[in-house]
């Protein structure tokens, strides 16, 4: 803030002292004032167009970075930095591999599996809506992993075609569209453990204006 004030005040006392100086013969001196005037009028708009970024809250820019990497999650295009881009399935649902799991089993129809994961409402800028560290009913911090036999009914269609072929250490990032996520199926698993994760979801799910659209990171912790 110190530095704003102290940037306008030069602007100010350098257009009144410009008003003193010596004039060039061929120019009036109304030509000269009203010259030197616009000139200082944009030195001073110059000099708080600079200033004003220094003045944004430090949460302020943090937060929009955070956001946005929920905002471009969805985009198709390869990113700059090498990366592969999200993968479309058959029911809409996207996923992107981060880690590939090791092991001679890969989740199936059929498999027993557990999961620990995070749900994000890209609605809402990636809310926080599941995590199954919530989950922690011995208080050690540790939560318990989503347990679930693959298409038995109890799990997001679209949660379940995301982690087909993964194997166990496997993390993988899956965006589920409504029509095979909360949107039509908002009783299925995984539900909030939270009262403030309930709210969030239902925030979104109950309100038939919002796409809810959600975002899971998966960590495939058990395949059998």
């Amino acid at each position: 803030m110190n530095l704003f004030f102290s940037s306008c005040i030069a602007a100010l006392l350098t257009y009144h002292s410009t008003r003193g100086l010596s004039l060039p013969p061929q120019t009036t001196t109304r030509q000269h004032h009203l010259h030197t005037q616009s000139s200082s009028r944009r030195s001073i708009l110059s000099t708080i167009g600079t200033a004003i970024p220094l003045l944004a809250p430090r949460n302020v820019q943090a937060a929009t970075a955070v956001d946005a990497q929920f905002i471009e999650v969805g985009q198709q295009q390869k990113p700059p930095n090498g990366e592969a881009p999200f993968v479309i399935l058959p029911d809409g649902v996207q996923i992107k591999d981060f880690r590939p799991g090791a092991g001679e089993r890969a989740v199936q129809s059929g498999s027993t599996v557990e999961l620990t994961l995070r749900g994000r409402m890209l609605n809402l800028n990636g809310a926080l809506f599941y995590d199954t560290k919530s989950n922690d009913p011995d208080g050690f911090g540790e939560g318990t992993p989503l347990l679930f036999v693959v298409g038995d009914g109890t799990v997001l269609p679209g949660l379940e075609s995301g982690i087909l072929g993964m194997k166990r250490g496997g993390i993988r990032r899956i965006i589920v569209p409504a029509a095979v996520g909360y949107g039509a199926f908002p009783g299925l698993e995984p539900q909030p453990f939270t009262e403030m994760e309930r709210r969030t979801l239902d925030s979104v799910v109950k309100n038939p204006r919002r796409d809810s659209t959600v975002l899971f990171d998966v960590k495939v912790e058990r395949v059998r």
